[in-house]
Parts: structure tokens; C-alpha cells; sequence
């Protein structure tokens, strides 16, 4: 008796392409491992035979394999239509099974992943009778009506770890192999094809050029579903690039989509992760932050000669504030998802102090088409011509307003009720289960997607208020919309990590002298400057979690930034992670940003559940990069518009739902009315960029 095998299913309607995938999925399985192949068409008894077929599947072939030992069964003679010879299925390190019912409801607790391959009904017709020629056609509507009941009571489809769309272009293979080492029960057999992607070869490219990144996005991934665009909106236009914590922050740009041989989407809820690559689609359970562990930390490339950047391709989105279920957080359910993220294998990064692109590409097939693609791209848009997609004027930060009637906005609370949660705040804090409790609350507006187109409603937002971590996700019918000018956290591939919180805000005004003394008062506030330095000793204790002990220093403590409609109180906090350390681990002790909400972090998150009376999902949480080198760049969710479109409405309309997360940090001395000017002040730079008022009452 050998040892248990890993066992995959492959199940599907007849004509799906099963067979063909299996085989090529046996042959690409057999570089690293000793892999068994069995047919269930070889076992149904008769055109008749799907019910009394995955009996005789499940007794004598899938059992005895699921032990160890060797399948010894009856063939069906489908000449004769009687029972055929004996055969033998000898046990191997994997087990790959194909046919109609090979996951039925009976087989599945001794499989290791069930795969369901989908097709369109013609497509699956001509496939199925082109491969049996005209012995099946007399067959297939009793057969297909067998499937029929079978999968009336037996939802597979549901079950599947993996789904795929089998087309025939020979794609399925390789997209599902990319997934089958995110299945934990796989995870340990595969791990030859989990560390292949660690021998990746990266291609670098550099061209001088400042092209207009708008117009750019536009072009190569105007039509790309899920797509990402970290965006540095107000870098400098011209050299030198003053030598800053501000410069640095805004001196990249980074614009990707999940195409080519390597893209990947993942998408995660409430503790379930759905992982899309090409026509392939994983559901791999478990925490988010342990998945990530898997997929990112060690260096699985080198940078390129010559490259200044961190970033060098990878995983780029969001994750969102209910991802502290996995922190100390309560589990609160939210509308959008907990994380979303793309895999770029290739991506453009455009060096603003050095006006230069880099074309980043991981070795592949199509790899010189899309170099090729992206260098026609960039000569496009460095124009004087190149507008973005829509129109709009080609200047940095160009595009016009998008909204043709601005939206009316609605909040979660009134303004007596924001005033009512700030004294129970400060009840809590009172009553010593708090120091700072960072409270918010959501505006809602729902629209004709015509009203708030999102590519354009992006463009109004980052010339209106440009940010060093402006960005603009998109998945779907979902588009996050970000114009935050706060870190969260950074770790450099070396291992030098940085913390940037903001507390303390004031608005611009557009008088000289007015705007001084604005930013005058927020200097010298006592009170501002008392919030700030608690959160900067949260952080502190966030990053000495994976720290080496001593590294962790403050070297700017409340200084003053200004953007275009605020000033903020900006602190930076460093250290250097502790050789060995699991970053993705280090990422979660630091998640979510203490500036979002309060000390000590695990009761206030406790405090703020009870108060907020909602989930905050992508605002309050984190968007950037996590690179293949082993660096991330995570800037906080704030000042960021969330526009769910997820299609018709029922009434021929497609609608829109506009969030927009607002809040501030409450102490003991707050002053209710001060608070919720400040709401209103945070809220000010996309509300006007939408032509929206922030909602009376």
C-alpha cells in the first residue's frame, strides 16, 4: 500500500472538454510527480448507466484509491453494451479523474479538489460529437437529461474548488495549474509549482519620456476589466524634484491590469477567497492575511539594474477595514469586498523626478507583444495631443468635471446624531477603555451610472484635489477612487519599514494671509498635536511586532503638510524588520491603520462597532502594491470615493451607489462642534469635485 494520493476531480456537462484538459494537466503534473489517470466514461454501464456508473466509480475505483491501494474494476464494453474486462488503477503521489459525475455528492469526501469545467451547450454538442462521431448523437438528449437529474439534486457546480470556462483555445490547462497550489489540501503536494514562481525572470525597459498618465491608463487598459492605477497626482511636472517626505511619496506611478499569461484577480470575503486566472476561477478558504503569506513575502525576483523603484510587479488593490475580523477585530460583513487585488506580470512605472517610464514584464510568451503595445502606448501619450479617454484637456491632472447633475448625498448620521456618538466617545474614553477614539461615519448617494461616470468622475477628482497616493482601482463593477495624501505602511524590499499617520487636519483657504493662520493654528494646536502623538505610540508598538529590536525611531513628529484643500499634521515612524519575518504578518500587526482607529486599537475597534452602526469596507482599509521583491506600499484609505455599478437595476436603469467615508479623532477635550466641522472640511475635496454638498442636517 502506497500513501494516500492527492486526488482531483475533474466534472462537467459531456462535450465540456474534460478529457483534454485532464490529460494535459497529467502531462504538466508529471515534470515534478508520478500521476494516475482514470476515464469514468470507461466504467458507465451503458448509455443508460450515469446513476449506476458513479456507483461503480465511487465503490471500486475511488475508494480503494483514496487509501493507497490499487482500483481493481469492470470495464463497459460499449460495442457489446455488457460488461467488459477487468482493469486495474494503480494509486499515485496524484490521482486525476475525469467524467460526468467524477464530483458527485457521494465522491466528494475522499476528493482533494474538485474541478467543474464549464462550456456553452453548442459548444459542448459539436465538441462531444466531433470526438465520438455519430455514436453518440442518438444518445445525447438521454444522456444530457440524465445530467439534467443528476444535477438537480447535486449542485457540483457550487461545490468546486476550481471552475473553468473550457475553451477551446487550449488556455484551460495553464490557467487552472496557476490555481491548484492555492488549495490548501494541494498545498504541500504542489510545491513544485509554488516555487516555480519564485525562478521568475523579469524584464526591464526604461524610455525617457512624461507622458500624460491619464491618456496612457486610457490606452492600454481603458477596456481591461480589472485594473489598477496608483496614481501620484500631484508629483512635480518639472526637475528637480525637491528632496521631501512629500516628494518621495509622490515620485511613482504605477499602472497595471491582470492580462496576459501571469494576471490574476483575487477577490475576498468574509473569510473565502476567490482567485480568478484567465477562464479559471479558485474558492480557497481561510484567512486573508495567511493567503497572503503564501503568495508574497520572499524575494521571487531580482530588481533590475539601474531600476530606482520598489515596485517590480505583483499584487496591486485594496483591502478593506473589515479585514480586522483577522486582527483583533470583530467579524463585521460588509457590501464590498474585504480585499481586492490584481496580479500584474507586467506593469508601466512612470519615474516623475526622473521623467522617465519603465516598462516592467515578466518573461512569456507574449511578453515582446505587450512591450511592444506599451512603447506605442507611451509615444501616444506623451503628446501635446494625448488627452484620457473621454476628453478632458491633456494637462497633469486633466480631465473636467464628470458629473452632469451632482448627486445628493445622505449620511448614516444626522448631525445631532455624529454630536450623540462624540459624547459617548467620550464616555468611553472616560471611563478609561480608551485614550483616542477615530470616529466616522458614510455618505450615500445612488445615481444613474450616467451621472457619475467612474473614469471620469476620477479624472474631476485628482485635479480638483491631486494626492501622492491618489489611485483608481477598478474590478468589475466596482471603482475605488482615492485621492489619500496618508501611508499607512511601507516596506522596502531591504527591509527598512515606514509609517506615516495623519491626525490633525485644517482646511485651505484662498486668501494668503487666511491660509497662514490656518496653518498656523494647526501647528501650534495642542490638541491636534496630543493626537497625533498618541497614534504615533500605537504605531510604534504596531512596528516592533516584527522589528529588530531598537530600530524603531520617530524622525519627524507632527509636521505640516499642505494639499490642496487641506493641511495635515504628519508624523513618520521607522524601523527595519527583523530578518525572517513573515511580511504579510508584519502588514496584519500593523492593520488597520491606528490613525483610523484610536488607542489602544483592539477595545477602541470594539468602541467604534458599537457606535458606527455599519461596516466602513474600503475606506479606513489600505490600497498599493505588495512586489514580487518583496516590498509593499500601502497608503490609507481615505479622501476615497467608492462607486458600486453593478449593473441593471431591473428597471432598464443602470444605477450607481457613491460612498464616501468621513471621520475624525475624538479625546476627551473635543469639541462636538469643532469635530464635525472637521468631517465636513475632509469631505470638501470630493464632494466639490463632484459638485456635491455635504448633506444638511
Amino acid at each position: 500500500m502506497t500513501p494516500a494520493p492527492v486526488i482531483i476531480a475533474i466534472d462537467g456537462r459531456s462535450g465540456a472538454g474534460k478529457t483534454t484538459l485532464a490529460v494535459e494537466l497529467a502531462a504538466r503534473l508529471r515534470n515534478h510527480h508520478k500521476v494516475s489517470l482514470f476515464h469514468l466514461e470507461d466504467i458507465y454501464p451503458g448509455w443508460n448507466g450515469l446513476t449506476a456508473g458513479i456507483e461503480r466509480y465511487v465503490s471500486t475505483v475511488l475508494t480503494p484509491l483514496s487509501r493507497g491501494d490499487r482500483a481493481i474494476w469492470t470495464s463497459w464494453d460499449w460495442e457489446k453494451h455488457y460488461d467488459g474486462d477487468t482493469r486495474v488503477t494503480l494509486p499515485a503521489e496524484i490521482v486525476i479523474i475525469e467524467g460526468v459525475g467524477a464530483a458527485a455528492a457521494a465522491a466528494r469526501p475522499l476528493l482533494s479538489a474538485v474541478i467543474w469545467a464549464d462550456s456553452p451547450e453548442d459548444v459542448r454538442r459539436k465538441r462531444a460529437l466531433d470526438r465520438d462521431g455519430g455514436t453518440y448523437e442518438p444518445f445525447w438528449d438521454q444522456w444530457a437529461g440524465q445530467e439534467d437529474a443528476w444535477l438537480s439534486g447535486d449542485d457540483v457546480p457550487g461545490q468546486a474548488d476550481i471552475r473553468v470556462t473550457n475553451e477551446a483555445d487550449g488556455s484551460a490547462p495553464a490557467d487552472v495549474l496557476q490555481l491548484l497550489p492555492y488549495l490548501p489540501p494541494l498545498a504541500s503536494t504542489l510545491v513544485p509549482e509554488h516555487s516555480a514562481r519564485r525562478g521568475l525572470r523579469l524584464r526591464a525597459e526604461r524610455l525617457d519620456c512624461r507622458p500624460n498618465a491619464a491618456a496612457l491608463f486610457a490606452e492600454l487598459y481603458g477596456s481591461s476589466a480589472n485594473a489598477v492605477w496608483l496614481d501620484s497626482s500631484n508629483a512635480p511636472s518639472t526637475l528637480p524634484v525637491e528632496q521631501s517626505p512629500a516628494a518621495e511619496r509622490s515620485r511613482f506611478s504605477i499602472l497595471a491590469d491582470d492580462g496576459g499569461v501571469f494576471g490574476q484577480t483575487v477577490i475576498h470575503r468574509s473569510g473565502e477567497s476567490l482567485i480568478a486566472a484567465g477562464g479559471a476561477t479558485a474558492r480557497v478558504p481561510g484567512p486573508f492575511f495567511r493567503w497572503l503569506d503564501t503568495v508574497w513575502g520572499s524575494r521571487a525576483v531580482r530588481t533590475p539594474d539601474g531600476y530606482p523603484g520598489d515596485f517590480a510587479l505583483g499584487w496591486l488593490g485594496c483591502l478593506g477595514y473589515e479585514l480586522k475580523r483577522e486582527t483583533g477585530g470583530t467579524d463585521v460583513a460588509a457590501p464590498t469586498p474585504d480585499a481586492a487585488l490584481i496580479f500584474a506580470g507586467r506593469a508601466v512605472v512612470l519615474d516623475h523626478a526622473e521623467g522617465t517610464a519603465w516598462l516592467l514584464v515578466l518573461e512569456s510568451a507574449d511578453a515582446d507583444g505587450w512591450l511592444e503595445a506599451a512603447r506605442t502606448a507611451l509615444a501616444a501619450a506623451a503628446t501635446p495631443e494625448a488627452v484620457p479617454e473621454n476628453g478632458g484637456p491633456a494637462e497633469q491632472g486633466g480631465g473636467s468635471n464628470a458629473v452632469v447633475r451632482p448627486p445628493v448625498f445622505s449620511s448614516r448620521d444626522t448631525e445631532l446624531d455624529y454630536k450623540h456618538k462624540i459624547a459617548a466617545a467620550q464616555h468611553e474614553i472616560g471611563e478609561g477603555n480608551s485614550y483616542e477614539v477615530c470616529l466616522t461615519t458614510t455618505l450615500t448617494a445612488r445615481v444613474p451610472v450616467s451621472a457619475a461616470p467612474p473614469w471620469r468622475t476620477y479624472l474631476s477628482l485628482r485635479r480638483k484635489n491631486p494626492a501622492p497616493f491618489a489611485s483608481y482601482l477598478r474590478f468589475g463593477g466596482l471603482t475605488v477612487a482615492s485621492t489619500s495624501p496618508e501611508r499607512f505602511l511601507k516596506i522596502a524590499s531591504g527591509g527598512g519599514m515606514r509609517a506615516e499617520p495623519i491626525k490633525g487636519t485644517r482646511r485651505r483657504a484662498a486668501d494668503p494671509v487666511l491660509d497662514a493662520q490656518l496653518r498656523r493654528d494647526l501647528e501650534t494646536s495642542l490638541k491636534d498635536r496630543a493626537e497625533n502623538i498618541m497614534i504615533v505610540d500605537l504605531l510604534r508598538n504596531d512596528l516592533s511586532h516584527f522589528a529588530e529590536p531598537g530600530s524603531v525611531t520617530v524622525s519627524r513628529l507632527c509636521a505640516i503638510e499642505s494639499y490642496a484643500t487641506v493641511h495635515q499634521m504628519v508624523s513618520t515612524i521607522d524601523a527595519m524588520l527583523l530578518p525572517g519575518s513573515p511580511r504579510a504578518e508584519a502588514v496584519a500587526a500593523c492593520f488597520p491603520a491606528g490613525s483610523m482607529t484610536g488607542a489602544p486599537k483592539i477595545s477602541t475597534m470594539a468602541i467604534l462597532d458599537r457606535l458606527e452602526d455599519g461596516p466602513r469596507g474600503v475606506y479606513s482599509g489600505a490600497i498599493g502594491y505588495f512586489s514580487l521583491n518583496g516590498a509593499t506600499d500601502l497608503a490609507v484609505a481615505i479622501r476615497t470615493l467608492v462607486i458600486d455599478s453593478p449593473g441593471d437595476d431591473g428597471d432598464g436603469g443602470a444605477t450607481a451607489e457613491l460612498t464616501l467615508g468621513v471621520g475624525g479623532a475624538i479625546t476627551s477635550d473635543s469639541v462636538p462642534d469643532e469635530e464635525y466641522d472637521e468631517i465636513r472640511v475632509k469631505a470638501f475635496g470630493v464632494l466639490s469635485a463632484l459638485g456635491a454638498d455635504f448633506p444638511a442636517g
